[in-house]
């Protein structure tokens, strides 16, 4: 069954590549490059999924995830971080801020949809 995924990420080339696998994948997807547009297409969109960069202008991925997280009518979206900032304190604070998995750039294709599968119950 096919879920909703925002891309959340201001790198085109990771952008392409996520957007490709996701529909590949059999699901609907939307893309913001900023954390401000990620969180209006939260609200607009209403993803199953958030595939969240980190590194964002305008709104880090830090504060897009701790917002989603304060609203309890967004409880159920799962949020996935994807980083290349893989140190031990960056992965504990996106878990902390509500990150339901984070996997640090780059990685695999196939590390990603079992992730994703993973967190959509699929």
């Amino acid at each position: 069954m096919a879920k909703r995924i925002l891309i959340a990420d201001d790198e085109p080339n990771i952008v392409v590549s996520l957007e490709f696998l996701m529909k590949r994948m059999g699901h609907v997807v939307k893309v913001a490059s900023t954390g401000v547009d990620a969180l209006n297409a939260v609200s607009e969109f209403k993803p199953d999924l958030i595939l969240l960069d980190i590194m964002m202008p305008r709104m880090s991925g830090y504060d897009l995830c701790q917002s989603v997280r304060e609203n309890p009518a967004w409880n159920g979206i799962k949020i996935l971080m994807l980083s290349a900032r893989g140190r031990g304190i960056d992965v504990s604070k996106g878990m902390a801020l509500g990150a339901d998995a984070y996997i640090t750039k780059p990685f695999s294709t196939k590390e990603l949809v079992a992730k994703v599968e993973q967190l959509l119950g699929e």
